[in-house]
């Protein structure tokens, strides 16, 4: 992981057009080159990013950039799509690079953990057919909650949440390119199971061809039994 603060200034394009004004940033290129621009608030989200696959080129400015103070300019490509990421280095305050290796990935607890149990048991949720290969399928970037095979045969990658927004469809995404890489598990489809899904989330996941499951954890758990109901 590379950890740059920088004054900088950044403009994305492609499916969309953002831009951030010059200011004194927080760099961050991790190892699976994704590149996330982060200020000194926000909570943890970035100001703007490029997620992986893609590739990362440091160019010199433009004459005019350079009479701007302009000293570097990064542009981050997309491999899949025209979306590009052009950062604007003013000036470097801070530049390391850490190895952080292999990271065992986030151990759940609480609900998404008995939500995550309960699919697996219940693994007839998503679809006639399905059966279960494992839980929490390592990945290089950590792993993803159930692996599954459909009817067919086919591979299932399923991301669990209890809250599903933009963020859990981007972590499945990840997964989803990993996954797809390898020859015995390809063509990977993905499903994103929550209790309550956030509409962005659900139109995101639609546009990337990922399924949306809301999960009903007291349905799941047996306590909203129609059956054993008096009235």
């Amino acid at each position: 992981m590379r950890l740059v603060v920088a004054d900088c200034s950044a403009r994305y394009s492609g499916r969309l057009t953002a831009h951030l004004p010059f200011a004194t940033r927080l760099i961050v290129v991790k190892a699976d080159g994704s590149v996330l621009l982060h200020s000194d608030g926000g909570s943890y989200k970035p100001l703007n990013w490029m997620s992986p696959p893609c590739t990362l080129l440091t160019l010199e400015p433009s004459p005019e950039q350079a009479s701007t103070g302009v000293t570097q300019v990064w542009t981050v490509q997309h491999h899949k799509s025209d979306d590009r990421l052009e950062i604007e280095i003013h000036a470097v305050h801070h530049d390391s690079a850490h190895e952080l290796g292999v990271d065992p990935g986030l151990v759940k607890d609480g609900v998404e953990a008995h939500l995550q149990e309960m699919l697996a048991a219940q693994i007839e949720l998503l679809g006639d057919g399905h059966s279960l290969v494992r839980r929490e399928y390592p990945t290089a970037i950590g792993p993803v909650d159930i692996l599954a095979r459909d009817a067919v045969g086919a591979s299932v990658a399923v991301e669990i949440k209890r809250r599903g927004d933009i963020d859990g469809v981007e972590q499945l995404t990840r997964y989803l390119d990993l996954l797809n890489r390898d020859p015995l598990l390809r063509p990977v489809r993905g499903v994103f199971a929550a209790q309550e899904i956030k509409p962005q989330a659900r139109v995101l996941a639609t546009d990337r061809g990922i399924a949306c499951l809301v999960l009903d954890y007291d349905a799941m758990r047996g306590v909203d039994d129609v059956d054993s109901r008096l009235f």
